[in-house]
This record gives structure tokens, C-alpha cells and sequence, in this order.
């Protein structure tokens, strides 16, 4: 592990033990997240926990050519999926298949963590039109499959350490 103003960051690509709340965070737009990587990404399978808050969307509304899930840990959350709102709490877990039109909004009185998981088998991925999404500042005013273009408008992450409370603790 190397150690960096943000947290543990591994190294190379073997096994390791990294706890979440010692690994290297970034915050943004779109909330706090960390992926545990390092400067290898992981080929097959990414994963990440974000932490939202009340208000605060994870990404931009959009559809992938891979199966995703996720898990609310803490907090409450809502989950805008093919053009419908539901309100997620604790423990509640989700499944996208390919191409599942969804993101995570932050709601309740505090942060809000999921657990995200997804295959990386391709990029392929679209940003549609969403009246629902763009409601909730989660959303294109126009369709496109290019993230730059998607994200355009909001500034980098930066680096952050953990911040006691992100995970209910």
C-alpha cells in the first residue's frame, strides 16, 4: 500500500486488504466515493462505495451495456430506474441488467452509502433524455453516449481522506 493525502492507495496487482474508511476517497458533484483501486484498475469487476447526500445525484441518468448492482448501506436513497422513482433504505438491494436506464439520488436527513458493483466487459454506455432525471439535477438536456459531453458542465473530483460518518459510523 502507498500512502497519499487521500488515503491507502494499493499497489501493483496482487492481493490485498485495504479497509474503507483507511482507503484514498474522492469527492465531487456526484458525491464521495472510493473504488479501492490503485493505479491497476480492476479488469473484470468494479466496485466502489459512494456516499451521497440529501439531494445529491451519483452520476448522470444513464444505460450501460453491463449488469450493475447495488446495496444501500446506510442512509436512504432514491433510485430513479426506467423513468420510475422508488425510495431506498438500508440493506435494500438493486439489479440492473444491461442497458437498465437508472441512477441514485441521496434523500433523508444524512448521507447516504451504496455499494456498487458491475461488470466491465465493455464501455458501451448512453446518457438518454430523462424529465424525471433531469428533476432531480440527474440528467442530459440532450441524448448522447459520450461521457465528456454527459459530464461536461461539472468540475473534476478531488482527492479526499475519509470523513468520519460518510458510512453511519
Amino acid at each position: 500500500m502507498r500512502k497519499t493525502d487521500a488515503g491507502l492507495v494499493p499497489e501493483g496487482e496482487g492481493w490485498f486488504v485495504l479497509n474503507a474508511q483507511d482507503a484514498a476517497w474522492h469527492d465531487g458533484d456526484f458525491g464521495a466515493y472510493t473504488s479501492f483501486q490503485g493505479d491497476v484498475r480492476f479488469p473484470q469487476l468494479g466496485i466502489n462505495i459512494g456516499v451521497l447526500m440529501p439531494g445529491q445525484p451519483a452520476c448522470m441518468y444513464h444505460r450501460e451495456d453491463n449488469q450493475e448492482d447495488f446495496l444501500v448501506l446506510s442512509g436512504e436513497c432514491l433510485l430513479l430506474i426506467e423513468g420510475e422513482e422508488r425510495r431506498l433504505r438500508a440493506w435494500d438491494f438493486v439489479h440492473c441488467p444491461a442497458w437498465t436506464e437508472h441512477v441514485f439520488v441521496g434523500a433523508g436527513d444524512g448521507p447516504c452509502a451504496v455499494l456498487a458493483v458491475g461488470a466491465r466487459a465493455s464501455r458501451d454506455i448512453v446518457y438518454p433524455r430523462s424529465e424525471l432525471a433531469l428533476r432531480h439535477a440527474a440528467g442530459v438536456e440532450t441524448e448522447t453516449p459520450a461521457p465528456r459531453e454527459a459530464y461536461a458542465p461539472f468540475a473534476e473530483d478531488r482527492d479526499v481522506p475519509y470523513r468520519a460518518g460518510w458510512l453511519g459510523d
